[in-house]
């Protein structure tokens, strides 16, 4: 009977220490989400970019805290795992070496870079989407990946905003979560460019179009990068398409006002002029129907069916 006693002591022991962890690390914490300043100014870090799921980033984090363990560290998420296959999922993992106008520690910044880090700096924004977490233990990281996202996802989707990519920046008792509304365009490192410059490339060599130069600026297989806005980029893009069919449809009208002009001109002519007249005509009425298919593309990507 003392036995059975003394196992549910330990029991209830052992159950108040983990929910007593649990607590301390944030699982009753409130979560208060706003838009306004971010939580750091502008910042300068030194990190690794990697492909792959986010599940294997400790690894990262863990090299970067050895080499700098009093600096603060930062993760940039560019995708998310529920749209994008894991093996696709790419982020930067590392640390803050210099905050505001102040200077990067050189001996640090040499270790950093030794150990196979690169160096870039994100600008200061005034509109940010940002929250903060307890970072009180380890699992204070799981409860902070765990309980903030799903928020945040539904205050961006409710309000409508655009807000890429996710930071996590982790100081010393708080986990500052932010997705910059302006400038995003700026907290991309080069690497994500470069995939996404390959990316652009592979799909334009794919891309196969009927009577269209395949070389064109305008192509399906070119486009925005990266932007401030994705909304702003493909209405921008629009607006360009339509002032481009339009210039082409004054062109067309032009050139089929000369075409009636030729023939009007040929009652008056010799019978040889007109054999050459009849020649150009020819050549004309081919160039204008190479032309067309080209002027069709431009109809679809402008918009028009």
């Amino acid at each position: 009977m003392l036995e059975w006693l003394s196992v549910c002591v330990v029991i209830s022991l052992f159950c108040s220490l983990v929910a007593g962890y649990m607590l301390y690390s944030g699982l009753r914490s409130d979560i208060i989400i706003l838009t306004g300043s971010p939580p750091v100014r502008k910042i300068t870090f030194a990190y690794k970019f990697k492909e792959g799921s986010y599940n294997n980033c400790g690894q990262l984090f863990k090299e970067s805290i050895t080499i700098g363990p009093k600096l603060s560290c930062i993760g940039i998420f560019y995708d998310d795992p529920k749209k994008v296959p894991r093996p696709q999922c790419r982020c930067a993992v590392g640390s803050i070496l210099s905050e505001g106008e102040d200077t990067a520690d050189e001996e640090l910044l040499k270790r950093y870079e030794t150990s196979g880090f690169n160096v870039f700096s994100f600008p200061e924004v005034t509109h940010v989407v940002t929250t903060s977490f307890p970072h009180r233990t380890f699992f204070s990281i799981l409860l902070g990946i765990r309980r903030v996202y799903p928020r945040l996802e539904n205050y961006i989707k409710e309000r409508r905003l655009c807000a890429h990519p996710f930071l996590e920046i982790y100081t010393e008792g708080l986990i500052h979560f932010m997705a910059p509304l302006a400038r995003q365009g700026d907290f991309y490192v080069p690497e994500v460019r470069q995939a996404e410059r390959r990316l652009s490339e592979v799909s334009h060599c794919d891309t196969e179009v009927s009577g269209a130069d395949s070389n064109s600026e305008y192509s399906s297989g070119s486009g925005i990068l990266l932007s401030d806005s994705r909304e702003t980029s493909l209405a921008a893009f629009s607006v360009h398409s339509e002032s481009f069919q339009d210039e082409g449809d004054r062109n067309n009208r032009g050139r089929s006002s000369r075409g009636n002009s030729f023939k009007e001109l040929d009652w008056e002519q010799t019978d040889e002029q007109q054999e050459v007249r009849h020649e150009q005509l020819n050549d004309y009425s081919y160039q204008k129907s190479l032309e067309v298919p080209v002027q069709e593309l431009w109809g679809v990507v402008g918009g028009e069916e």
